[in-house]
């Protein structure tokens, strides 16, 4: 399998975590992509340009993080990212994070892609919102710190993609999730070993 992304990717970063917890990180190789380029790969295998992508050893390409997600599961001897158990809980709380990390980009690419004299900051201020619900919803019902499901992980992906754009302070507003990141990384040492590739 080929996975398309960027080192900075938080979605990117997700897919990464899930096959490393999952033994499945052998069976796949990273290609990096560029989705501001016209050129490359990435609008071959995803006409979105949007990453990650990963590409099946039969050609298929699969895509956006959630469906990657999905098809890890159907490799594995049962559903573990998205488990039959918990299915809604962990679809929700997956969401979610999703659109926390969304958010957070919307932020980003408005404070550094946009021109400072068209810069919008109710919209800005509209999506800090939404990670700042988002995160007080996690504070109150947290996914398991010590399960890799789809809903731990990218709740992980979320806050370190904060701590490293800073669009929020989430450890000064939101200390409960200091120590859920903790025990996460204690039990997947695929969030310290994606730091690097972040």
């Amino acid at each position: 399998m080929i996975l398309y992304s960027t080192p900075t990717s938080p979605f990117g970063r997700k897919v990464k975590i899930a096959a490393r917890a999952h033994g499945l990180v052998e069976r796949m190789r990273i290609e990096q992509a560029d989705p501001w380029s016209e050129d490359g790969d990435l609008r071959r295998v995803n006409p979105l340009g949007k990453m990650p992508v990963l590409v099946t050893a039969e050609g298929v390409s699969i895509y956006d993080s959630g469906v990657i997600l999905d098809y890890f599961d159907t490799l594995l001897d049962q559903p573990r990212l998205f488990p039959k158990a918990r299915l809604i809980e962990t679809r929700t709380l997956h969401a979610l994070g999703d659109g926390m990390i969304e958010a957070g980009i919307l932020v980003t690419y408005e404070r550094l892609r946009r021109p400072d004299a068209f810069r919008y900051d109710p919209w800005i201020e509209h999506q800090l919102g939404k990670i700042a619900r988002g995160l007080a919803v996690m504070v109150a019902a947290p996914p398991n710190a010590t399960t890799a499901d789809a809903a731990s992980i990218t709740l992980a992906c979320a806050l370190g993609y904060f701590d490293w754009r800073k669009q929020i302070d989430w450890r000064a507003q939101y200390p409960a999730l200091i120590h859920w990141l903790d025990a996460f990384r204690a039990s997947f040492p695929a969030f310290d070993e994606t730091v690097a590739e972040h």
